[in-house]
């Protein structure tokens, strides 16, 4: 993995709900931060308060959509 950001979870706070409060998004992000914290999962649906989590850069890549406007 190249580089990461290091985001502590807050109590009662689930991955996607982590992942959405860090990155503002968790469309395809809740994926690789799984993938890049092995046995994330098994930790159950609501992470221990002050659980740490590596968010991977490439997750934080938002991946636009171009808005497509009536004037346009």
């Amino acid at each position: 993995m190249a580089a990461a950001l290091t985001v502590y979870a807050h109590d009662g706070e689930t991955v996607d709900g982590l992942v959405d409060r860090a990155l503002g998004k968790t469309s395809g992000a809740v994926e690789s931060v799984l993938e890049a914290n092995p046995g994330l999962a098994a930790l159950g649906l609501f992470l221990p308060h002050g659980t740490a989590v590596l968010l991977p850069i490439a997750a934080q890549v938002a991946d636009e959509t171009p808005i497509i406007q009536l004037w346009d």
